[in-house]
C-alpha cells in the first residue's frame, strides 16, 4: 500500500490497515482522557480541561498568561478559553489582568489558591497518568510513542501554519 495513492483509487473500507492504527489512537485517548477527567472531578471538582489550564498557567513565567497564547497551549477556541477562565476566576482559582506589556490584551493570572489546587490535584492526575497510560506500556515502548507524537504534532503544526500564511486563508 502506498499512502501517497490518490483516497478514490482506495476504497476506504474497514480492512483498510491505516484504520486500524488509527482507532486504536482514537480509543486509547478517548478512554484515558475520560478516566483522567473523572478522577480530578471526583477528588478535586476539577475538569480535566481545567487542570491542563491551571497547569499552563502555572508554568508560564510569572504564573501568567496571555488568553490567546493560553487558547493555544490548550488546543482551545478564543471563546471556549474565555468560558473556561471565567470559570475558574468564579472559583477564585484565576485572575484577570491587563497584560503588562500591552494594555489591549488580557492575561490569566493563577492564584494562591489556584496552585494549591493544582498541587493537590496534580498528584491524583499523574497517579492516573500511571495506571491509565504509562501501566500499559513497555519502558522501550515510551521513547517511540513520544517521538512518534511529537514528530506527528510538529507535522500537523506546520501545516496549519503554512495554511495560516497561505494567500488563500487572507482572503477569506
Amino acid at each position: 500500500m502506498t499512502v501517497t495513492e490518490p483516497i478514490a483509487r482506495l476504497p476506504l473500507t474497514a480492512n483498510d490497515p491505516r484504520l486500524a492504527p488509527w482507532r486504536a489512537f482514537l480509543s486509547a485517548h478517548t478512554l484515558v482522557t475520560r478516566r483522567l477527567d473523572e478522577e480530578l472531578r471526583a477528588e478535586h471538582d476539577l475538569s480535566l480541561a481545567e487542570y491542563d489550564t491551571l497547569l499552563a498557567i502555572a508554568w508560564a513565567p510569572d504564573r501568567r498568561i496571555r488568553m490567546r497564547h493560553l487558547a493555544d497551549s490548550i488546543f482551545l477556541s478564543k471563546s471556549g478559553v474565555t468560558r473556561l477562565i471565567d470559570r475558574l476566576v468564579a472559583d477564585g482559582l484565576v485572575e484577570r489582568s491587563a497584560c503588562v506589556s500591552d494594555a489591549r490584551g488580557a492575561e490569566a493570572v493563577l492564584t494562591d489558591a489556584g496552585l494549591e489546587r493544582l498541587r493537590a490535584a496534580s498528584r491524583t492526575h499523574l497517579r492516573g497518568i500511571d495506571a491509565h497510560f504509562l501501566e500499559g506500556l513497555d519502558p522501550e515502548a515510551l521513547e517511540v510513542i513520544e517521538r512518534a507524537m511529537l514528530g506527528i504534532a510538529a507535522r500537523a503544526e506546520r501545516e496549519t501554519d503554512a495554511c495560516a500564511t497561505s494567500p488563500a486563508s487572507t482572503h477569506r
